[in-house]
């Protein structure tokens, strides 16, 4: 049998079948397991095949052809650049689609023309970038339209969570999935990302004190846990404390801004004694803002603080009370 006919053979049968393990082909090929994995892997490796899946139970299935306009997608290097660095989309199945390639598949699923939303993409990210001032996003006139007393002197965030019509940011998907996936690599990857910006925040306003919003919904891998031991053994940190209640009220539960402040109020003890000049604190989403805000009056409650509390998101939301509820 012929490497080329066998891998004919392997590509009508999955394609028969839908979704095939490697177990399953040698079975019925009658081959042996090195020579089917042999197959496997260049046809993987050609972009024909994609898996799915962990070992022990990987299962493989035919990539859907795109038609020729898209792969005939012509764009320009700098344009190409800029959507392969920040386009990223999850797919229902769980797949992982980056550049692109996850665009083509965004356009496809919404029968959408590429070239003509290429340009009106491009168009939008230049809109929200305009936000963003040494690559961080001015959150202070939001805060200020929202509560009647703001407690923390800027409030910035690394992203928008997501933009109009092509939704979450490719940050807010990392976060999103690493956060409710608990995947490992996804967590590494943003705590990759965040840290660089998080230690130039601390440069820039002279910070020697650093407070990490606590979470409430439990988790085996907590990215704000993980992030503070990335770099606790550099900066002081400050004991901000979650309250366990009876009934844990997550604050993404909460619709109504009173509640979230109430909420923030109640739960979260700031039992700090030491003196700092300038605290940055440090959250994963800001929808409303009111865990933060909360925080930043308990500090200055407790006078530990004698300069600016500075507080940092991953992500916050575009304008007004947006309520981040998957995060």
């Amino acid at each position: 049998m012929k490497n080329k006919n066998t891998s004919a053979r392997i590509i009508e049968y999955i394609t028969s079948k839908g979704q095939v393990e490697g177990k399953e082909l040698f079975e019925h090929f009658e081959l042996s397991d090195r020579a089917i994995r042999k197959q496997l892997k260049k046809l993987f490796e050609a972009g024909i095949l994609l898996k799915a899946g962990k070992p022990p139970k990987v299962f493989y299935y035919v990539k859907e052809k795109i038609n020729e306009q898209e792969n005939n997608l012509i764009i320009e290097k700098e344009n190409e650049k800029i959507i392969n660095e920040r386009f990223l989309i999850i797919t229902p199945s769980g797949e992982e689609k980056e550049g692109i390639e996850g665009f083509k598949y965004w356009c496809k699923k919404f029968n959408l023309p590429a070239e003509k939303t290429v340009k009106e993409y491009l168009q939008t990210l230049k809109k929200y970038d305009s936000y963003k001032k040494d690559s961080l996003i001015d959150g202070a006139i939001k805060f200020k339209d929202t509560f009647e007393n703001v407690y923390l002197d800027q409030i910035y965030y690394l992203d928008f969570y997501s933009i109009e019509r092509f939704g979450k940011t490719k940050l807010g998907q990392l976060l999103l999935y690493a956060k409710q996936s608990q995947n490992k690599s996804y967590i590494k990857e943003l705590i990759g990302y965040i840290k660089p910006q998080m230690e130039h925040v601390i440069k820039k306003f002279k910070t020697d004190g650093i407070g990490f919003v606590p979470p409430t919904v439990k988790r085996e891998i907590q990215i704000m846990r993980e992030l503070e031991k990335a770099v606790k053994s550099n900066h002081r940190l400050i004991s901000i404390t979650k309250i366990k209640t009876t009934i844990t009220v997550p604050q993404k539960t909460l619709s109504r801004l009173p509640d979230r402040i109430e909420n923030a109020r109640s739960t979260i003890v700031v039992n700090e004694n030491g003196k700092f000049k300038n605290i940055l604190l440090i959250d994963d989403a800001v929808g409303s803002g009111a865990t933060l805000n909360e925080i930043a009056k308990k500090i200055r409650e407790r006078k530990i603080c004698k300069g600016k509390i500075i507080g940092l998101a991953i992500v916050g939301s575009f304008k007004g009370f947006d309520v981040i509820s998957e995060v």
